[in-house]
C-alpha cells in the first residue's frame, strides 16, 4: 500500500468501528476500501473481519453501563453466535464469491424490515408473555446472524437488533449493547478461523484495527445518547445504503 492508501484504510476503520458500535454494517465502509487499495475479495473480507474485532471490544466497553443485568441472557446466546460464526466462516472459505451479493442483500433487507415493524409488533405482542432471553426463536436468530457474520459481517448487527427487539422486552439501547457483545463473539471466532487457514493481509488488519478501536469508543459515546426513534431510523438508513452499495456494485 502507498502512504495515502494506508491513511484511507485507517480512516475507513475509524468510520467502520463507530458505525458498527451504534448500528452495524461498518464493513460496508471498510471492505470496499480494502478492495479499492488492491486486496483480493476473500483476503479483503477476512482481513477486514480480523481488524474490526478490537473495535468491537472498545464498543462493548463503551456500552458497559447498558450491559448490566444481561449476563445470563448473553451466556445463553453466545454459544449460538459462536456456532454460527464457525459455520459462516467455513461457508466463506468453500462457497463461490458470487453468492455474496444475493445472501447479504436478502438478510439486510429482512433485518431492516424487522426494525421498522418492531414497535407495531411489540404492541401486538404486549398481551403475550415474552421470555427474558427470547426463548428458542432468539437462539436460532443468534445462530443465523452468527452464520451471516462469519460469512461476511456487514449487517449482522442490524439483524441481531431486529430479532432481539421483537423477541425480548428490553430498551433499544440495552439491546444494542447486547448486540455488540454477540458481534464480538462472532467476529472473534471467525477471526481465529481465518488467521489459521485463510490468506490474511496483516498490514490491512493493523490499520483497520487501529481505526476501529478509536471508532468503537467514539460510536459508543455518540450512540448511547441517541433516542430510540433516532437509533431506529439510523439502523434503517444504513441498512438501505448497504443494500444500494451491494446492488450497484
Amino acid at each position: 500500500m502507498t502512504p495515502w492508501e494506508m491513511v484511507a484504510v485507517l480512516v475507513a476503520g475509524l468510520a467502520g468501528g463507530a458505525i458498527n458500535t451504534v448500528v452495524g454494517s461498518g464493513s460496508l465502509i471498510t471492505f470496499p476500501t480494502l478492495l479499492a487499495v488492491g486486496l483480493p475479495p476473500i483476503t479483503a473480507n477476512v482481513s477486514n473481519n480480523i481488524g474490526l474485532v478490537p473495535g468491537g471490544l472498545s464498543g462493548v466497553i463503551g456500552y458497559r453501563t447498558e450491559l448490566k443485568g444481561q449476563r445470563e441472557r448473553l451466556l445463553r446466546l453466545a454459544p449460538a453466535s459462536l456456532a454460527g460464526a464457525l459455520t459462516g466462516g467455513l461457508l466463506l472459505l468453500n462457497l463461490p464469491e458470487a453468492t455474496f451479493t444475493v445472501i447479504i442483500t436478502v438478510l439486510i433487507a429482512l433485518s431492516c424490515t424487522l426494525v421498522v415493524i418492531q414497535p407495531r409488533l411489540n404492541r401486538l405482542l404486549a398481551a403475550r408473555p415474552r421470555r427474558a432471553h427470547g426463548g428458542p426463536w432468539l437462539w436460532l436468530g443468534a445462530l443465523a446472524a452468527g452464520a451471516y457474520g462469519g460469512y461476511f459481517g456487514a449487517g449482522q448487527g442490524i439483524l441481531l437488533i431486529g430479532f432481539m427487539g421483537i423477541l425480548i422486552d428490553e430498551e433499544l439501547q440495552r439491546v444494542n449493547a447486547a448486540k455488540n457483545v454477540l458481534v464480538v463473539v462472532v467476529n472473534g471466532a471467525a477471526a481465529i478461523l481465518y488467521a489459521l487457514v485463510a490468506d490474511v493481509d496483516w498490514l490491512a488488519v493493523l490499520l483497520v484495527a487501529l481505526g476501529s478501536t478509536a471508532g468503537g469508543f467514539l460510536g459508543a459515546r455518540l450512540g448511547r445518547r441517541l433516542p430510540a426513534s433516532v437509533l431506529r431510523a439510523a439502523i434503517v438508513v444504513i441498512g438501505v445504503v448497504a443494500i444500494a452499495k451491494l446492488l450497484l456494485g
